[in-house]
C-alpha cells in the first residue's frame, strides 16, 4: 500500500496545473531518452560506418543533442563567445600543387584576404580576456574558389574523441547549472568531475594545465587546425593534412598570478593589445605549415590519426611551412565584424576534404547549425563579414528570413529548361572543377563504439608532460593543486588523482602533495600507456629566440627625475621592438631634474606592473620618499619581481625596491652604469628567481 502511494505521489509531483508530464530530477536508475522519450542504448558514441568510418546522417540522438545544444542561448556564441578580431591576407610561398588542386594552396604569391578571430572558450562575451583557457584561433580566407574556414584553437588536441560528448562537456566546464558560476573557470566541481570519468581528456588536461592557456598576447599563440583533413589532387587521391600557424614574434606566457591581476587591472588586455599594436603598424605575422602524411604513413603511427585527442610529434613528421598570414586591418565596427562572423569548418575549397574524425564529423553539423539560432537566418552568408569575396556565390535558393538580394528569373530550381534554346537557366554544376570528396570505403556494419585505436588515453599526455622543461612541469603541476583544490568534492579530486598516475607518477605525487593527500590506487587504463620519446617542440620556454619584439616596457618617474636615464631606457628598448609607456603617479605627469615637462601615458594606480614585460623605476630621491609611503608604488615594483621580470632603477629608487622585498639577482640593473644589460634581460623572464617568490607543487 506504501508503495503505492509512494508512486502516485511522485507521479503527482511531476504534474504540472494542467496534468501535463514535465521533466522531475532523475533517479540513480532513470534511462536517458531523446527529448520525445526514445531510451538511448549509448550516449558515448555517435553512429558510424564501421568504427573508423564516417558519421552518418541518420543518427537522431546525435543530432538532436547537439541541435539541442546549439540553441541553448541567443544570440551570443554559447563557446568562444569573448573574441577578437582583424583583417589581414595570407601569402603562400611554397605551392602544394603535387597534393592538391585548392588554388590558395598552389599560387605562390598570391595574397588572400582573411578575417582571424582569437577568442577564449569558456566565458560569456562580458567575461575578460585573462583567465586559464584554451583560446580560439579562427581564420577566414576569402579564397577564388570561395571561403575557407580553417576553425582550430591554440592546442592541437581536444578534450573529446566524438562529437555526441561535445554538449556533455561544455556543459560541465561552464557556470554550474543551478548558480550560474563560475565564470570563464574550469576550476570547480562539475568539470573536473566530467573529466575524472573522462580519460580521453587527459591529454588536453596536460596542454589545458600548462602555460599554453594563459597567453601574454593573441598575436604570441600557436595556431592548430586540431583535427585531421585531407587534401585532394587533380586525379583525386587524398593526403592527410594537419594545420598549424606558428607566431614570428613567438609564443610567450604570463605567470598564473599575472594573468589573475591583469584581469583586474585590464580586463581587455589581450583586446586592446591586439588593437593597438595593428593600429601602431606593428601587424603580427604567422608562419603557415602543414604536416603531409600518405595513409600507410598514418597507419604506421602507434596511434589513430583520427583520433582529435592526440597529436603528431614534429620529430616524427616536420611542419613543412608553406604561407604566411599577416593581420594588418583593425575592424571598422564590431558587431558588424568581430560579432557577426560565422566560421563553418564546411567551408572548404575544391582541392580540401574532411577526414573520418568522429569530432570533426559533429562539427561539420554544429557550426551551420548554431548559425541559424545566433544569427537568426538560413541567409546569414550574405552578411557582409560572411559574403565569398573572391568570387560569386550563386544557386537557386531564395526568400528565407532577412533575405537581401533581389535575384531576378522565374527558375528557382534545377534541372530547368527555361533557357535559351531549353538549355539550363542559372547556374549549374561543375563535374570537373567542383568540390570532390575522397573516394574512402565505408562499407562496414553500422555500430556505436570507438575503434580500439582510439583507446591509448595516457600515452601522449604522458609524452606531453615529459617533454616540458622543468619551469614548465612545475607550473603544470601547480596549476593542477589550484584547480584541484577549488573542487568541493574529495571523491573527485582522488578520482583525477587516480588519472595522473597513467600519465607520470612523481606527477601525480607532486599534486597530492601539495594537497596533502594520499595518493589513491592507479585507475586501470584500458591501454596500457607506452613510454614515447619526448618531443623538445612541444615547450615554450626555450623554443623561440629571446626578443623584445612585440613585448612592453614601463618606466615608472617622479619628480625630479634623471630625464636623460629615461630617455635611454626608452630608446634602448623601442630599438629591440618594445612598445614603452611612460608611468607616472599622475596622469598629466612629471617635471624632469632639468625642469622639463615628460608627459605620461598612464597615471600608477591604473597602470600596474602586470601589463609590461620589463620595467624600470627611475625615482628622485624625493619621488622615492613620497611612493615609499603609496601601495601602488610598491606593487608596481614587488609585482614586477614576483613575476620574474628584469627591473632597471635609478640609484635613488632603492630604498622602494627594498620595501617592495626586490632581492637583488641578475635581472635587477642599475641603470646608472648602462642600459644595454637592461634590455638583454628583458628580453625573457628570469627563471631562476621563480623558487624564491613562490611555492610551486
Amino acid at each position: 500500500m506504501s508503495n503505492t502511494k509512494t508512486s502516485m505521489s511522485d507521479q503527482a509531483a511531476s504534474l504540472g496545473h494542467g496534468g501535463e508530464l514535465h521533466q522531475t530530477a532523475s533517479r540513480p536508475d532513470a534511462r536517458i531518452t531523446t527529448n520525445h522519450g526514445v531510451p538511448i542504448s549509448d550516449n558515448q558514441n555517435s553512429l558510424k560506418a564501421g568504427r573508423r568510418g564516417p558519421s552518418l546522417l541518420e543518427d537522431f540522438v546525435l543530432r538532436e543533442k547537439i541541435q539541442h545544444f546549439d540553441h541553448e542561448r541567443i544570440p551570443e556564441r554559447i563557446v568562444h563567445a569573448r573574441g577578437s578580431a582583424a583583417h589581414g591576407f595570407f601569402e603562400l610561398t611554397d605551392s602544394l600543387a603535387e597534393f592538391t588542386t585548392a588554388k590558395i594552396l598552389t599560387e605562390v604569391g598570391k595574397k588572400t584576404e582573411v578575417f582571424t578571430r582569437f577568442s577564449t572558450v569558456a566565458g560569456g562575451a562580458g567575461s575578460v580576456d585573462t583567465p586559464r583557457d584554451v583560446r580560439g584561433f579562427a581564420v577566414k580566407m576569402y579564397t577564388v574558389e570561395g571561403n575557407w574556414d580553417l576553425v582550430g584553437n591554440n592546442i592541437p588536441v581536444f578534450f573529446i574523441q566524438d562529437a555526441i560528448k561535445f554538449p556533455d562537456l561544455v556543459h560541465a566546464a561552464k557556470m554550474e547549472a543551478d548558480r550560474g558560476y563560475p565564470q570563464a573557470a574550469t576550476a570547480h566541481d562539475t568539470f573536473w568531475d566530467f573529466i575524472g570519468l573522462m580519460p580521453e581528456s587527459m591529454h588536453m588536461i596536460m596542454w589545458a594545465m600548462s602555460d599554453r592557456t594563459i597567453p601574454r598576447s593573441l598575436r604570441m599563440m600557436e595556431g592548430f587546425g586540431v583535427n585531421t583533413f585531407r587534401l585532394v589532387d587533380a586525379n583525386g587521391k587524398g593526403t592527410l593534412v594537419k594545420f598549424h600557424w606558428r607566431p614570428k614574434l613567438g609564443t610567450q606566457s604570463t605567470c598564473w598570478d599575472e594573468a589573475l591581476k591583469i584581469a583586474g587591472a585590464d580586463p581587455d588586455f589581450h583586446r586592446r593589445d591586439l588593437h593597438d599594436a595593428i593600429a601602431a603598424g606593428d601587424f603580427p605575422e604567422w608562419e603557415f605549415g602543414v604536416q603531409l602524411f600518405t595513409d600507410e604513413e598514418a597507419e604506421a603511427l602507434p596511434f589513430d590519426i583520427l583520433d582529435a585527442t592526440k597529436l603528431v610529434p614534429e620529430e616524427v613528421k616536420p611542419i613543412r611551412v608553406v604561407g604566411r598570414m599577416v593581420l594588418d586591418r583593425n575592424p571598422t565596427n564590431f558587431f558588424a565584424e568581430t560579432e557577426q562572423v560565422a566560421y563553418l569548418p564546411t567551408n572548404m575549397p575544391p582541392g580540401i576534404d574532411v577526414s573520418e574524425d568522429p569530432l570533426l564529423q559533429g562539427r561539420l553539423f554544429s557550426y551551420q547549425d548554431t548559425q541559424l539560432s545566433r544569427l537568426g537566418s538560413t541567409n546569414f552568408h550574405q552578411l557582409p563579414i560572411n559574403q565569398a569575396k573572391g568570387c560569386p556565390f550563386q544557386n537557386f535558393q531564395r526568400d528565407g528570413h532577412m533575405q537581401t538580394q533581389v535575384i531576378p528569373g522565374r527558375a528557382n530550381y534545377e534541372p530547368n529548361s527555361l533557357g535559351e534554346a531549353g538549355e539550363v537557366a542559372g547556374p549549374r554544376a561543375d563535374p570537373k572543377g567542383g568540390f570532390r570528396s575522397v573516394a574512402v570505403p565505408v562499407g562496414e556494419t553500422k555500430v556505436r563504439l570507438r575503434a580500439e585505436s582510439f583507446a591509448d588515453h595516457f600515452s601522449q599526455a604522458r609524452l606531453f608532460f615529459r617533454s616540458q622543461t622543468e619551469i614548465e612541469q612545475s607550473h603544470m603541476a601547480s596549476a593542477l593543486v589550484f584547480e584541484l583544490s577549488k573542487v568541493t568534492l574529495p571523491h573527485v579530486r582522488l578520482r583525477v588523482l587516480s588519472l595522473l598516475r597513467n600519465v607520470d607518477e612523481t606527477l601525480a605525487q607532486r599534486v597530492a602533495n601539495g594537497m596533502n593527500l594520499d595518493l589513491p590506487e592507479a585507475a586501470t587504463p584500458a591501454v596500457a600507456p607506452q613510454d614515447l620519446p619526448p618531443s623538445p617542440a612541444l615547450r615554450i620556454v626555450g623554443k623561440y629566440p629571446e626578443t623584445l619584439k612585440g613585448r612592453a616596457v614601463g618606466i615608472l618617474v617622479s619628480d625630479g627625475a634623471d630625464g636623460a636615464m629615461v630617455e635611454a631606457v626608452r630608446k634602448a628598448a623601442m630599438a629591440e621592438g618594445a612598445k614603452v609607456m611612460i608611468v607616472a603617479p599622475k596622469v598629466g605627469g612629471v617635471t624632469l631634474k632639468d625642469g622639463r615637462k615628460l608627459p605620461a601615458d598612464g597615471q600608477l594606480a591604473g597602470t600596474p606592473s602586470v601589463i609590461f614585460d620589463a620595467v624600470a623605476v627611475v625615482l628622485s630621491e624625493a619621488g622615492c620618499t613620497q611612493m615609499m609611503q603609496d601601495s601602488a608604488a610598491q606593487d608596481f615594483a614587488s609585482f614586477a619581481f614576483v613575476h620574474l621580470k628584469a627591473i632597471g632603477h635609478s640609484p635613488e629608487a632603492m630604498p622602494l625596491l627594498k620595501k617592495a622585498g626586490v632581492m637583488p639577482d641578475e635581472g635587477i640593473l642599475d641603470l646608472a652604469k648602462g642600459v644595454d644589460g637592461f634590455t638583454a634581460m628583458a628580453a625573457t623572464r628570469r627563471w631562476a628567481r621563480e623558487p624564491k617568490v613562490r611555492m610551486l607543487a
